[in-house]
């Protein structure tokens, strides 16, 4: 009897270390479950074309650059760097990239090649996969530059013969 009386205060107090420990593994989930909500963040996407290639950078609000890709390391032959296909598997790794960081909403920057008047259909292609995969574009900006005046044009005054 001695020995079940000695016994007795251990069981509790293994019982009590017990109940601890699940009350502490329910309160570890519940904190998972917290940390498992993100929140939505913001970056900014910057998309530079150019006729060889085409280049993807996704950075934070303060500028750091997060990621970045390209047309080239999506394949390897020279003369499809610039097409809108490779672009859109240059926007998949954007993606994925941006997804694990948290980033769902995201400022587009477009810069084509000076003097061109229009943005290529490469970055069209970009904007349009991304949209796919569930990213809010909240504004895009076409920050290409444009000459004004500038050098004088070959060709003098009546333009260039041939």
């Amino acid at each position: 009897m001695a020995d079940e009386t000695k016994k007795a205060p251990q069981e509790l107090e293994m019982e009590k270390d017990i109940q601890d420990e699940n009350m502490n593994s329910e309160e570890k989930i519940e904190e998972k479950e917290e940390k498992k909500v993100k929140k939505e963040r913001t970056g900014i996407l910057f998309i530079q074309t150019t006729k060889n290639n085409t280049i993807l950078s996704l950075t934070d609000m303060a500028g750091n650059t997060l990621c970045r890709s390209s047309g080239g390391q999506s394949t390897k032959q020279a003369r499809l760097k610039s097409s809108p296909t490779v672009a859109m598997f240059a926007s998949k790794k954007i993606a994925e990239e941006a997804k694990e960081h948290g980033i769902m909403n995201l400022y587009v920057r477009i810069k084509g090649q000076t003097g061109e008047l229009t943005s290529s259909s490469v970055s069209h292609a970009v904007i349009k996969s991304l949209s796919r995969d569930d990213f809010k574009i909240i504004s895009m900006l076409d920050i290409t530059k444009s000459p004004r005046g500038g050098p004088k044009k070959k060709g003098g005054r009546r333009g260039r013969r041939v």
